[in-house]
């Protein structure tokens, strides 16, 4: 399917230092826009480092009879919304400029900082330690299992990190790759300050979104939803994630929409693993097969990495008094989910208009 690449400069100076710098920055983007457009609002329990308050902002842009949305969604793993706010700032300035034109009987709804203490805090998780991609399941039934995690917890709190390198090596040589990769980021719903931690209730994003969902009637349109993460895969890359069914409607739409690059888990042709309790499965029970939710994931640095930067902030995070050991950690987290890298960040806001562009034509058409 063809589509128009918005052409304008890269200003890579959209990438904020903080999330009270990129609230600002998003809510000022978003007063520039002379279309219709509706703003809501959704205060999160909680406050940042400086005692700052924590906000889910939305902005509704376009008709609100259109019967085709394209959401994009950043922040749902908090710290991942440094990139996930550059780029949404940057699409609206494209939108402001006349370089993106939202076509006829559609619609663009923006959702940033959906896990915001995540953010504020330069973490993945919420206050509660909830892993908002791990929180989408029916909690009225009996909690998922992850028998991996269970055999290799004690691992994950081991303080020398040669120790827990070791005995995740002997695991996967034991049950193969992708088993260490589901024992450790599939989900687990039995040890709260542990990583990939699912809760025991809906969590404030999923919550927000439910509320979206019923406001504008979301279940009766035509939706293109593009979660934007970061941290996972090739370096720069956006990597197109599926997580429909491989024979559904979604499936399909999103191939026909996105092309080949489309890579599914279930699969095994993505960077990602198959997981519990993904946000997706709570857009999936409202979609028409016209419809498709996509991950958008920018790769940074190899998974070993990620997973040993993940274990070692919930390992502070489990323990009192490590507050400057926290802060300095936050620093290898932030490198890690969104490098300072200029060419990283360039290719970050190419890709992303490039599949943003994708979208847009495609549930408009």
């Amino acid at each position: 399917m063809s589509y128009h690449l918005p052409i304008a400069a890269f200003d890579t100076a959209v990438f904020p230092g903080s999330y009270a710098v990129a609230r600002q920055r998003w809510l000022e983007q978003t007063i520039k826009l002379s279309c219709h457009k509706q703003c809501r609002s959704y205060r999160c329990a909680g406050s940042g480092p400086e005692g700052e308050e924590l906000t889910t902002d939305t902005v509704w842009i376009g008709s609100e009879d259109a019967s085709r949305v394209l959401v994009l969604i950043g922040g749902t793993h908090g710290i991942e919304g440094f990139a996930g706010s550059a780029i949404q700032i940057d699409q609206i300035g494209l939108i402001t400029g006349g370089h993106v034109v939202i076509p006829d009987n559609t619609a663009v709804l923006m959702i940033h900082a959906l896990t915001p203490w995540g953010y504020t805090w330069q973490r993945r998780c919420d206050a509660d330690g909830i892993d908002l991609n791990r929180n989408a399941i029916d909690f009225s039934r009996p909690l998922p299992e992850n028998k991996g995690y269970d055999l290799l917890k004690d691992t994950f709190y081991l303080e020398d990190a040669a120790q827990r390198k070791i005995a995740l090596a002997g695991f996967e040589q034991q049950h193969g790759r992708v088993a260490l990769e589901k024992a450790v980021s599939a989900g687990q719903y039995s040890d709260p300050p542990g990583p990939f931690y699912g809760g025991k209730a809906p969590a404030h994003g999923r919550l927000v979104c439910e509320d979206l969902m019923r406001r504008y009637t979301l279940q009766q349109r035509d939706l293109a939803v593009i979660d934007l993460h970061t941290g996972l895969g090739s370096y720069g890359y956006g990597e197109i994630i599926c997580d429909h069914q491989p024979d559904s409607g979604g499936t399909r739409t999103a191939h026909h929409w996105y092309g080949d690059s489309v890579a599914l888990p279930l699969l095994g042709t993505s960077s990602s693993v198959p997981k519990t309790g993904l946000l997706d499965y709570a857009w999936h029970a409202i979609m028409n097969k016209r419809s498709c939710y996509v991950t958008l994931e920018f790769g940074t640095f190899s998974t070993d990495q990620l997973f040993e930067i993940l274990l070692r902030d919930h390992q502070l995070w489990a323990q009192s008094g490590n507050e400057q050991d926290r802060l300095e950690h936050s620093k290898i987290m932030r490198r890690h989910f969104c490098p300072s890298d200029q060419a990283w960040q360039e290719m970050v806001l190419f890709r992303a208009r490039q599949v943003i562009a994708q979208g847009l034509q495609g549930v408009s058409s």
